[in-house]
C-alpha cells in the first residue's frame, strides 16, 4: 500500500502550493532605515538662517570638522548654532573644536550681508586675539547663474 503525497485528488497528504513572498522583515528595514535618515538629515544642515551675499569663487574641499560662526545684521554672534558674544567667542570655539590645535582649524564665518563693517571686525580681531588664523568666508554660490 502506497500513499500518495501530492496530485489532483487531493486527500490527507496533500501538500498546498504557497504563492505568497513574505515582505514584512523587508518593510521593517525599509522604515528603520527611514527613521534614521530622518533624525540625521536636520542635524547635517546649519539652522541659523543668513541672508549670505554671493559669491563666485569656485568650492573648495571640505575639511573633516566644520565649525561656523554666524554674524545676523544686529549683530548677534553664533558658534555653530549656539549663541555666543565677543567675550566668550574664543571658549566656545575652543570647545566646539574639542582638543584641536586652533593654530591648525580653520573657521568659517558666515555673516549677513548687511552686517556692519566694525561687528565684522571685532570677530575678526577675537578671532586672532584667541590663535585662530585660519578663517574662511562662506558666501552664496551663485557661479550658476547668468549675468
Amino acid at each position: 500500500m502506497a500513499a500518495k503525497l501530492s496530485g489532483p485528488s487531493g486527500g490527507r497528504y496533500d501538500v498546498a502550493q504557497n504563492h505568497s513572498i513574505n515582505v514584512t522583515p523587508f518593510v521593517d528595514v525599509m522604515l528603520v532605515l527611514l527613521i534614521i535618515f530622518m533624525v540625521a538629515a536636520p542635524l547635517a544642515s546649519v539652522t541659523i538662517k543668513v541672508n549670505l551675499p554671493p559669491a563666485m569663487a569656485k568650492p573648495t574641499r571640505k575639511p573633516p570638522k566644520l565649525v561656523y560662526i554666524s554674524l545676523k545684521k544686529d549683530g548677534r554672534v553664533y558658534v555653530n548654532d549656539n549663541a555666543s558674544d565677543l567675550s566668550t567667542l574664543g571658549d566656545d570655539l575652543k570647545a566646539a573644536i574639542g582638543g584641536s590645535n586652533p593654530t591648525n582649524m580653520r573657521v568659517f564665518i558666515r555673516g549677513d550681508q548687511d552686517l556692519q563693517y566694525a561687528d565684522f571686525m571685532g570677530v575678526m580681531n577675537k578671532l586672532q586675539d584667541n590663535g585662530f588664523y585660519s578663517v574662511a568666508l562662506v558666501g552664496e554660490d551663485k557661479s550658476g547663474l547668468k549675468k
